[in-house]
């Protein structure tokens, strides 16, 4: 008798005990330690027109993706005929050592990564005629405490991305404005497999010009809060002060960066930045 009680008493414990919740727990490949850097890298002679690639993480980050965009970022600068330097640290924005580039590029960057002194010098460079290339995460972080990033820079605030289980979909991108050397050798209709991002507005002032869409049609925008409607902007351009800025929400998957389309839009953003081609700003 006593043995039964004990088994009723253990089972009715067991259905009134609630189940363990799973804990996530962050990858730290995906999610390093934030590092805010303050010594400056060595920097070699550069050309007049030289470019800079900087791919700092203090967000998520995707090493493969990185890496993968750096040696094709210096290849591209390089087929150009300019100098480039790589590197992952943000001491690097200082009045000094931006007066040495043309052309910045902020390649999948993430989380906090400029302190006020930095912060300050990379608007003055813009705002004096610097030339930016944002791409993919560089805009992709859900929220930030520099307004300044994404109203002025951006000139929309990231919301967020298609979600597993269907994170990467292929769709159908529509090149609307084909004047700008990014996008002047892309098709009209351009179908890749992407992470789709979505804003919470479409850019405007500040001389935007949309150069491609998202056709929310030809894929599933998941979950429902991702759809933005029937002109869902995917890549674009804008002036800030004297600079010019150019962002594409392309580039999540590393293997993206080997497709030659692509490769075309990175090379003709560079070139329009540099002022080596194209109008604006």
């Amino acid at each position: 008798m006593m043995l039964r009680a004990a088994l009723v008493f253990a089972i009715a414990l067991q259905a009134t005990t609630p189940a363990p919740v799973a804990t996530w727990v962050r990858d730290p490949r995906n999610w390093p330690t934030p590092v805010m850097d303050t010594v400056p890298p060595a920097i070699p002679a550069m050309r007049k027109g030289a470019v800079l690639v900087l791919s700092k993480t203090n967000g998520f980050r995707d090493p493969d993706q990185i890496a993968a965009a750096k040696t094709v970022l210096v290849e591209l600068v390089r087929k150009q005929h300019r100098d480039v330097f790589e590197t992952e640290n943000a001491a690097v924005m200082n009045p000094r050592d931006l007066a040495r580039f043309a052309v910045v590029v902020l390649s999948s960057t993430s989380g906090k990564i400029f302190d006020d002194t930095q912060r300050a010098a990379f608007e003055s460079w813009i705002e004096k005629g610097g030339g930016v290339v944002l791409l993919h995460g560089a805009g992709g972080d859900p929220h930030y405490d520099w307004s300044w990033y994404p109203t002025t820079l951006i000139g929309a605030q990231f919301i967020g991305h298609t979600a597993y289980p269907k994170q990467f979909q292929q769709a159908t991108i529509d090149v609307i404005d084909r004047s700008n050397p990014a996008t002047r050798d892309l098709p009209a209709k351009w179908v890749r497999t992407e992470e789709w991002y979505s804003f919470d507005r479409v850019p405007t002032g500040n001389d935007t010009h949309i150069l491609a869409t998202l056709d929310e049609s030809s894929y599933e925008p998941f979950p429902e809060r991702m759809r933005m409607g029937k002109i869902h902007p995917i890549i674009w351009t804008r002036c800030v002060g004297r600079g010019r800025v150019f962002f594409s929400a392309l580039g999540h998957k590393a293997e993206t960066y080997s497709e030659p389309l692509h490769q075309k839009m990175i090379g003709g953003a560079i070139r329009w930045a540099a002022r080596a081609e194209g109008k604006g700003c």
